[in-house]
């Protein structure tokens, strides 16, 4: 069902889904509950919802910390994105680490990020839809962030558009991790 990249980050994956076209479009799964088991993946997805961006947009780098913590899996469903993970789980090889994924539509790749990776991106495109599964549901109170800059992260634009909140984001320097 799936070709399955691995990320520089341990248990982050890029997932490539069998693309079904025909003269009437394309048809492609992008999930299967068992199929994620027998990968090791989470597969008890509680929420989903999608943003669209306009180009030069960058949201991230988000997380939600424990005991709300979730696995997610994102993917791009219009347009195109440059994504990101950042490893902040301590005690990983990779803590403080990050890659870089270009999701878009036509590709249709996936990408499974685990508890403990904070994720962002930028979107590449004039518009780009996002869709987000996670296994755990939002929780305000356990929302928290790293300031997209404070990686050294190469993102494709120089006119970056920002929320204020991710704005205020503290930096990586600075972070205090509670994933263990």
């Amino acid at each position: 069902m799936f070709k399955v990249n691995e990320s520089k980050i341990q248990g982050c994956f890029e997932l490539l889904p069998n693309i079904f076209q025909d003269s009437r479009g394309h048809f492609i799964k992008v999930f299967h509950k068992e199929v994620f088991k027998e990968l090791g993946l989470e597969n008890n997805f509680t929420e989903e919802y999608y943003s669209r961006s306009f180009k030069d947009v960058i949201r991230g780098l988000h997380f939600q910390i424990p005991p709300k913590e979730h696995a997610k899996l994102v993917y791009c469903t219009e347009g195109s994105v440059f994504d990101v993970v950042l490893d902040l789980r301590g005690g990983s090889d990779t803590y403080g680490k990050y890659d870089t994924f270009n999701l878009n539509s036509k590709k249709s790749n996936l990408l499974y990020i685990p508890k403990g990776i904070a994720h962002g991106f930028c979107s590449t495109s004039e518009i780009s839809t996002l869709v987000y599964k996670t296994t755990t549901v939002y929780d305000e109170d356990c929302d928290a962030g790293i300031l997209w800059s404070s990686v050294g992260i190469s993102w494709p634009t120089n006119k970056p558009i920002l929320s204020k909140r991710d704005k205020s984001f503290p930096v990586l320097d600075s972070f205090k991790t509670p994933f263990s």
